[in-house]
């Protein structure tokens, strides 16, 4: 009736009696109290197509993929277990080992044998009943939907006399979908809305090379850095100079704002802080802590904490009011310009070095100490983090030029994006933190869409709510 190799199966044993020894043969039957064969059916079907099939050759086998959340929470409302997730939803299974042995593996086998000492089968439950308490913990886990991320741009853009300089920053995108480009001695605004291009500036008559472009926060006014070092504020909508800051002695390479307070870097190795409504000639601080050019300037999200890299190899931590750094940071063998905030977990920063050093790391600034570190095997040139999810992005420079989203923080690879012919120099992230930017050394502005959609909220169903048609 059964075929099975388990059914085949015979337990042979021996007792003794008064009358001498007389042998049983007993046949081991699958216990069929509490299975549902309707169910059942249709579940060990799926779980047959999806096990590999075990040969003598299949000696780096893969991992049978987790069971289903209903076959778990069968198993724990008929069978007395107690899965809370879907890796303890599988059972021993014997395979054959690269020595040739035998070892036990996980499985997801629907029936089992009756043993010698096994407690019998309790009395099964009304499907009715409320489930137990592993079956709710199990259903409340949120499973992640599976996003598909294309590895293709969906966008390029021609990006003539785009410099190949590693410590320039010239590309921004604005809170109003505007993109400034840095294009030689002429700064460009791309509408995100339209695709529209204009030019804002033009520095040619004073043979002077844009630098540094950054937006203000408001999405209005953008700060140009130049190689004269000087700095000049446009405001976008009118296409007019707002104010122009001088004070550097060298090309300013890094901008940052701290709401109406612009603070910029320099290869004069120092870092000024301006009020821009003040005066142009007034200097609210000058920080002096690098002894090479300053590439990377990030204010955290609180405006606490200024990170600042430079080409000495050092991080350094400034705060708001300080005129020396809090921290200095020299685990870096090479440039420093790659810094990002997290804005997941207050303190939390991200940098990552140059060729010569090739890491990424992560502080906690709340206490001085390093948190993580891997080495991603190029030269890390931008990095950004995503708003709406736990991940960040880094654009690399020699040795692989590509891009890569990161999963944080366990700083797995979600996907590496190839596309760009030379080194990845520059990044921008869009307003609704979907898309990114990128600008190579091949003269190409590439998009990218690496982000996951902000959810929108849902409306309440409520009689009293305001959202409700009233008739």
């Amino acid at each position: 009736m059964f075929q099975t190799e388990y059914q085949k199966r015979l337990l042979l044993r021996y007792t003794d009696n008064i009358a001498g020894r007389e042998e049983f043969d007993l046949r081991c039957i699958p216990m069929r109290a509490g299975n549902q064969w309707d169910r059942n059916y249709f579940l060990s079907e799926e779980l047959k197509a999806a096990e590999p099939e075990v040969t003598d050759e299949s000696n780096n086998s893969s991992e049978l993929p987790n069971s289903t959340p209903y076959a778990c929470m069968l198993r724990n409302e008929f069978l007395d277990t107690e899965v809370t997730s879907l890796d303890q939803c599988r059972k021993s299974k014997k395979v054959r080992s690269d020595n040739g042995d035998f070892k036990e593996r996980e499985s997801t086998r629907l029936y089992k044998f009756m043993e010698k000492n096994s407690p019998t089968l309790p009395a099964l439950r009304s499907p009715f009943q409320n489930v137990s308490g592993a079956s709710q913990r199990l259903l409340s886990i949120s499973k992640r939907p599976i996003r598909k991320l294309s590895r293709l741009p969906y966008k390029i853009l021609d990006a003539p006399e785009l410099q190949d300089d590693f410590y320039l920053n010239l590309i921004d995108w604005s809170s109003e979908n505007m993109l400034a480009v840095g294009l030689g001695y002429s700064v460009y605004l791309w509408n995100g809305q339209n695709g529209h291009v204009t030019r804002l500036c033009d520095f040619s008559n004073e043979d002077n090379l844009v630098t540094a472009v950054r937006w203000h926060g408001g999405g209005r006014q953008v700060a140009i850095g130049t190689l004269g070092g000087y700095v000049t504020i446009w405001d976008a909508q009118r296409q007019k100079e707002y104010t122009k800051l001088e004070g550097h002695g060298a090309r300013v390479t890094a901008l940052a704002w701290c709401g109406n307070a612009l603070s910029s870097g320099s290869r004069d190795r120092t870092i000024l802080h301006r009020d821009v409504r003040l005066p142009s000639s007034d200097i609210v601080r000058r920080l002096c802590g690098h002894k090479h050019e300053v590439c990377g300037l990030q204010w955290s999200p609180t405006w606490q904490y200024l990170a600042s890299g430079g080409n000495d190899k050092r991080l350094l931590i400034w705060t708001a009011h300080g005129a020396e750094p809090l921290y200095t940071f020299s685990e870096h063998k090479a440039v420093v310009k790659a810094l990002a905030w997290s804005p997941h977990k207050t303190g939390l920063l991200a940098s990552g070095g140059g060729s010569a050093d090739r890491c990424l790391r992560f502080w906690n600034v709340l206490t001085g100490q390093l948190v993580q570190r891997i080495d991603t095997g190029a030269q890390i040139s931008n990095l950004a983090w995503a708003r709406n999810s736990a991940e960040l992005v880094t654009t690399h420079g020699y040795a692989q030029p590509q891009v890569i989203v990161w999963r944080y923080p366990s700083l797995k690879k979600i996907v590496k994006l190839s596309g760009h012919t030379h080194r990845v120099v520059y990044l921008a992230v869009s307003p609704d933190n979907e898309t990114i930017v990128t600008g190579g050394a091949d003269e190409t502005l590439r998009f990218w869409s690496v982000f996951t959609k902000r959810q929108a909220p849902k409306m309440p169903t409520s009689v009293l709510s305001l959202n409700r048609n009233i008739r």
